[in-house]
């Protein structure tokens, strides 16, 4: 039992006093949930601000009265992060409102959003001014920008870009005691002290509230390309991947690893996505290029599948001849989560390890696997930056509900051999509360410490999105 409070009626009535009439509402069933279903929260009530200084007003009466707070974004995360079940009723704040675009300067590749702005829309507006914001990700027409930023969120085009975190330059947050910060720089050089920015970038709520984010931007690739290239092995697919970047440079935005099994799936479950070849091969690659006027990429790609071809890296492959074929490419690994949703995944794991011990980690981890029982195995996911969706399915005919009594075994195993493997079990969704223990068991004990310390500092009574990346106190 922690000493934090549910809020009550007297609390939120002296609350709404301070606020706009329409700030705080009954909690909507919509706030309570997460895509995947393994959460269900609860909330005192859902309050939904419009300005810096009403988060500000809301934290702070919060932090007085040792209500705990959950900040909510689109509700796309997909470890619980935004979930509250066990701790007194928090008060769930929304960033929907706080969704306008409020400035870009092309000369200076920086656009100025606030925290409820939608991905996609961030992205139209740097399109609008000829220029490209790069984070990509499936959840990006519901995702919001500051729920990209608490996640550090990472996506397709990692491998170029960068993480969230590479593309934010300043933040404006609220503190856990009310306090506005306003760091919205827009300078690429701040060598003053403490990295605030990269400290909030990533924290999931835990630190502060995030309202507003200077973010880069990038020159719009004036020629894209789109390959899936079959290949004989994982090794093979890493050594066509630096031998892209050998040829392209940096303008390699996306390189992703599909195997057959999710191929399989698609067949089966999501029918209606085209597929180029008619038997899947074992291991195939999609490797996106955005690369400036002055360079012919389709003339690239041919060279690149010539010259792999004849060093034995490429079996197979489609260069895409238009948009639309382009789309259909990248529909193929677009689906895949679709259809592994379709089929019910027993475990599902978002990790990294070294990009060239890859191949060694899927020799072990398969007949380790195997071991416990008859399993099928969807792996892929961004090969480019190391991280892979490494998940495991029934056998075909049976359901998850048949391995329970493996179920429990199966993750420790995986993430014991990526720690193994000097690996990270969460590459790109973050901690939330479905990793606490993993952080625990893996994590550093030194790292550890000093999140526990940081934490203490910055919200000493625990308020913020308790028991989130790190298991809250009891007492």
């Amino acid at each position: 039992m922690t000493d934090l409070r549910a809020a009550t009626p007297d609390f939120l009535n002296a609350l709404s006093a301070q606020l706009p009439a329409d700030t705080l509402r009954a909690a909507d069933p919509r706030y309570l949930e997460e895509p995947r279903g393994r959460f269900h929260g609860q909330a005192s009530a859902v309050a939904l601000p419009r300005t810096a200084q009403e988060v500000s007003t809301l934290v702070r009466a919060a932090h007085m009265a040792r209500v705990p707070v959950v900040p909510y974004g689109g509700g796309t995360g997909l470890v619980g992060g935004q979930i509250v079940e066990t701790h007194p009723a928090p008060l769930v704040i929304s960033l929907e409102r706080m969704n306008k675009i409020r400035a870009v300067h092309p000369t200076e590749n920086v656009i100025v959003a606030e925290a409820g702005a939608i991905l996609a829309q961030v992205q139209a507006a740097a399109a609008h001014s000829d220029r490209l914001f790069p984070l990509s990700l499936a959840a990006e027409g519901s995702a919001q920008i500051g729920g990209n930023l608490a996640t550090n969120a990472g996506g397709v085009t990692v491998l170029r870009y960068g993480n969230t975190r590479d593309l934010c330059l300043g933040l404006e947050a609220v503190l856990p005691n009310g306090d506005i910060w306003n760091g919205l720089t827009r300078l690429r050089k701040d060598n003053t002290g403490y990295d605030l920015r990269n400290l909030l970038v990533g924290s999931e709520g835990t630190l502060g509230v995030i309202t507003a984010a200077a973010l880069k931007l990038a020159p719009r690739p004036r020629h894209s390309g789109t390959a899936l290239l079959v290949v004989p092995s994982v090794e093979a697919a890493i050594d066509l991947l630096a031998l892209t970047r050998d040829l392209i440079g940096d303008g390699v935005s996306a390189f992703e690893l599909i195997h057959q099994q999710g191929l399989q799936f698609l067949t089966e479950h999501v029918p209606q996505v085209r597929q180029p070849f008619a038997t899947p091969p074992q291991w195939s690659v999609l490797i996106d290029l955005g690369l400036p006027r002055n360079r012919d990429v389709q003339r690239e790609l041919l060279a690149l599948f010539e010259l792999a071809s004849e060093r034995g890296l490429v079996l197979d492959g489609v260069i895409a001849q238009s948009v639309a074929q382009a789309q259909e490419l990248w529909s193929v690994r677009e689906h895949i989560p679709v259809a592994n949703k379709k089929v019910g995944s027993i475990a599902s794991h978002d990790i990294s390890v070294p990009i060239s011990q890859i191949p060694d980690f899927i020799r072990r981890a398969g007949p380790a696997l195997a071991q416990l029982g008859d399993l099928r195995i969807n792996c892929f996911g961004h090969l480019g930056d190391g991280n892979l969706h490494y998940n495991v399915f029934p056998a075909k005919g049976r359901t998850r509900g048949d391995y329970a009594d493996i179920s429990s075994q199966i993750s420790p195993l995986v993430h014991d051999l990526v720690a193994d493997f000097g690996g990270s079990f969460s590459a790109e969704h973050g901690v939330g509360r479905l990793k606490v223990a993993d952080l625990e068991r893996y994590g550093d004990p030194v790292k550890l410490a000093a999140m526990r310390a940081i934490k203490q500092a910055l919200d000493p009574r625990g308020i913020m999105n308790p028991g989130a990346v790190l298991r809250a106190p009891m007492g």
